[in-house]
């Protein structure tokens, strides 16, 4: 059964981000070792390499998923919001991201004031988007929702996000 939208309106995902939805896939992000549950934290160290996802469903499904930050650069003063961290498109259903079609190349969380929110989100599409999805001209100030409506995508079928935040300097003696 797919997961409660719940910890998304509690955590401000559901308004910040995204629309109200119902959830009709499941998928599940692991960073490192670690299952990511909403509102989890991850550091950013461990999060260098993307997450692994796992996306439910039939290979007859395509689905696209979109990594950002809507916290950028600070929670106080998001004037970045979105910063988009990943985008893959044409994954099959029952596959992972690699499987389909890496359109923005992963970057690492770096926050670097307080705690941000990394929101990993999930759309199934009507048809092959590949060849009508445009590299964003920026990280900085991208819209899950604009990017949603261009490409017809319509609502979330699932979204999972973590919180990280900048971490201290090694001290050196």
């Amino acid at each position: 059964m797919a997961a409660s939208v719940d910890p998304l309106v509690v955590g401000r995902v559901i308004g910040d981000v995204l629309d109200m939805y119902i959830p009709t896939a499941n998928m599940s992000v692991y960073v490192g070792p670690k299952h990511i549950t909403n509102g989890c934290q991850i550091k950013p160290s461990a999060a260098v390499n993307p997450p692994r996802v796992t996306i439910s469903g039939n290979s007859d499904e395509l689905y696209t998923l979109v990594m950002t930050d809507p916290d950028a650069p600070s929670p106080s003063e998001p004037n970045m919001r979105e910063w988009v961290h990943w985008i893959v498109v044409d994954i099959p259903g029952g596959t992972n991201p690699s499987k389909g079609k890496e359109i923005l190349p992963y970057t690492e969380p770096r926050p670097p004031v307080g705690i941000h929110r990394y929101i990993l989100v999930l759309f199934r599409q009507r048809s092959p988007v590949g060849l009508m999805v445009q590299l964003p001209p920026s990280r900085a100030n991208f819209s899950t929702r604009m990017f949603a409506g261009h490409l017809d995508l319509g609502l979330p079928v699932a979204t999972v996000y973590f919180n990280a935040q900048k971490e201290p300097a090694s001290r050196r003696r």
